[in-house]
């Protein structure tokens, strides 16, 4: 399995105000700085490490720092706002307005201590906040709060947010302008998975498409000695129990896999969705789950039933959580129990989602080798389902957390038993608002991650589940 390792770059502006002591704001950049630069992130600021001079506060200092990271645009991928003292609030929303950067943006205050409240010591950074908060709000500029009003620097509140925050960071800076590639048409009885391709493109979303066919026709003149095929069947055989599979099977497989994966690099494809039936199984003669799971596995998201939004649902997850996405159906319901339900398909999960090494098998109803049978590992899960909604011109979707648990089945296929309190809450929102059977899922909860890049920074509807809220 990959995962994936961005180092994000922040810019760090650093506010003032002249009735508080400079000391305060040069000694507190000087700190946030130092300690991000610790957790690993390249840094760009107008503020002196040596000095904590570059601090904002007037019109000529929003200028100043907004050059400077102007120069360094194309590589910032968020920025902080970091408040030592109560900071000009008109300063910081001008500099901001001046760098003209669409990126994500954190607002951080420095909290006071109880015995240091005189004039030398005050911050006020509770109250400066507020008011950086209102003017943005007012410049129409959108931002991250923290978890806690003020949090020190130095405290793993921080920590934790500035890692959240690179994740909103990584996966709005993978959504603009993501690549999804389009492998066939749905199959016709899929309505469930009809999409606006304009609305994506509206939003700076590109679609590739291919035709089955041609894939096929390339997967055909594949050698099974050529390099790629031999290292993907020893990629097989590791990942896979392959026992009494029969060896065209694996070949095909692993040709159809070393075709995809081509066709994603030569297009800067970001995911992928597949026309999994049924005439895959007629003229190749495997069903491709197998091939599709190893792209999922590969940093490559891949849908089943050319279910275009449930691969961005993938690629969105992937980005948030740095690990591989699966797509599933809500498939049953698990006894009487309201608040589980199984998950199943049949089944092109990573092999990173099962307890166990999953077995390659024949597929129970379309008679052809190539599917993945096996349980999911249990533990956290977060949901997540994108629609175009072509009516009201806009991209809608949900997301929710939940665990996998240890409860068993017999069946075929690949299942996990989802749990989510109020359950059927959940799955009420999803009926009524026309939302697919299909729904993606990482092995994480990054469901907070997944709202404010997607609602506050993509402008996307994006409905975030919590057991005590309505639908």
């Amino acid at each position: 399995m990959k995962t994936t390792h961005n180092a994000e770059t922040l810019a760090v502006i650093v506010g003032n105000r002249d009735c508080f002591p400079d000391e305060l704001a040069e000694e507190g950049g000087k700190e946030v700085i130092r300690i991000l630069k610790d957790m690993g992130f390249t840094i760009v600021t107008s503020s002196s490490e040596e000095t904590g001079k570059g601090s904002v506060q007037t019109r000529d200092d929003s200028k100043a720092c907004a050059q400077v990271l102007r120069k360094n645009a194309d590589k910032i991928d968020g920025v902080v706002v970091t408040l030592p003292n109560f900071g000009d609030e008109k300063g910081i929303a001008e500099t901001l307005r001046l760098l003209s950067l669409d990126v994500p943006i954190l607002i951080h205050g420095f909290p006071d201590e109880l015995g240091k409240m005189d004039g030398p010591h005050r911050r006020d950074s509770f109250c400066g906040k507020i008011s950086v908060s209102n003017n943005l709000c007012q410049y129409g500029i959108p931002f991250t709060n923290t978890t806690s009003h003020v949090e020190a620097p130095s405290s793993q509140q921080f920590r934790d947010d500035v890692l959240q925050f690179a994740r909103v960071c990584r996966t709005v800076k993978g959504l603009r302008n993501a690549r999804l590639g389009a492998i066939g048409v749905r199959p016709n009885a899929f309505q469930t998975v009809r999409y606006s391709e304009k609305l994506l493109e509206r939003t700076g979303i590109a679609l590739e498409v291919i035709n089955l066919m041609e894939i096929v026709g390339r997967a055909r003149e594949l050698e099974n000695t050529s390099p790629e095929v031999r290292r993907i069947r020893t990629q097989m055989d590791q990942l896979f129990m392959l026992e009494n599979v029969p060896p065209e099977s694996l070949a095909k497989t692993a040709k159809l896999t070393a075709v995809i994966l081509k066709w994603v690099q030569e297009n800067e494809l970001n995911a992928v969705s597949f026309n999994c039936w049924p005439a895959i199984e007629k003229y190749y003669e495997i069903v491709p789950c197998a091939a599709m799971a190893l792209c999922s596995d590969s940093l490559v998201p891949a849908a089943c039933e050319t279910d275009v939004m449930g691969s961005l649902s993938m690629y969105a997850l992937q980005l948030a959580s740095s690990l591989p996405a699966a797509l599933a159906d809500f498939n049953n319901n698990y006894g009487d129990d309201p608040e589980k339900c199984v998950l199943f398909h049949c089944s092109a999960f990573a092999p990173h989602f099962f307890e166990k090494c999953p077995r390659l098998t024949c597929h129970e109803m379309q008679g052809f080798y190539g599917s993945l049978s096996g349980k999911m590992k249990a533990g956290p899960v977060t949901l997540f389902r994108l629609e175009t909604d072509d009516v009201n011109g806009k991209i809608k979707g949900y997301v929710a957390e939940g665990v996998i648990t240890d409860d068993d089945i017999d069946t075929f296929g690949s299942y996990g038993i989802l749990k989510v309190e109020g359950l059927q809450s959940l799955l009420d929102h999803v009926t009524r608002n026309g939302f697919a059977h299909h729904v993606a899922l990482v092995r994480d909860h990054v469901a907070p991650v997944i709202q404010e890049a997607a609602s506050t920074y993509l402008g996307w509807d994006i409905y975030q589940y919590e057991p005590h809220r309505s639908v």
